[in-house]
């Protein structure tokens, strides 16, 4: 197999295996890894709607529901009525819940410090570059519909 056809597995399994290696060092925090993923994006979204947060999540929005009802019961997270439409609630991080941020973002740190081992600063900046324009192609990509010659031969 040349590294065409593996890129995505490889890819897939390194974002697996930064997970894994995320929920070791952050089991103590005693949150799940969804709850753990919610509260990344809510702290880079705040006041953001559940329904936001869902789609930015990649989530079911009834999965978010439950996911907030235990990160509310912690203490961890807010919901606030939306000030001109009752329906909708906004979502906000708590005060207490900084210091589990800064927890979280050292545990990352120490977990890409080992993923990254024995990379140079120059291939480490590479990556970056070329995962980032990676991704920016995928998105680009995926708001152009399939054409009808690629579905019946891809």
């Amino acid at each position: 197999m040349n590294n065409t056809k593996t890129l995505g597995f490889l890819l897939h399994d390194v974002a697996r295996l930064l997970r894994k290696r995320f929920e070791q060092r952050a089991k103590h925090l005693g949150l799940t890894r969804s709850q753990w993923q919610t509260l990344a994006y809510l702290a880079n979204n705040e006041g953001i709607h559940q329904a936001g947060l869902a789609e930015i999540l990649e989530i079911e929005p009834i999965t978010l529901v439950r996911i907030l009802d235990k990160l509310e019961e912690r203490g961890l997270v807010e919901r606030r009525r939306h000030p001109t439409d009752r329906r909708i609630w906004l979502l906000f991080l708590r005060d207490e819940t900084r210091p589990l941020l800064a927890d979280m973002r050292v545990i990352g740190e120490a977990t890409r410090g080992e993923a990254l081992a024995g990379v140079s600063v120059e291939d480490r900046d590479h990556l970056i570059r070329t995962l980032t324009l990676m991704k920016t192609n995928l998105i680009d990509a995926c708001q152009t519909p399939v054409d009808d010659r690629e579905k019946n031969h891809g």
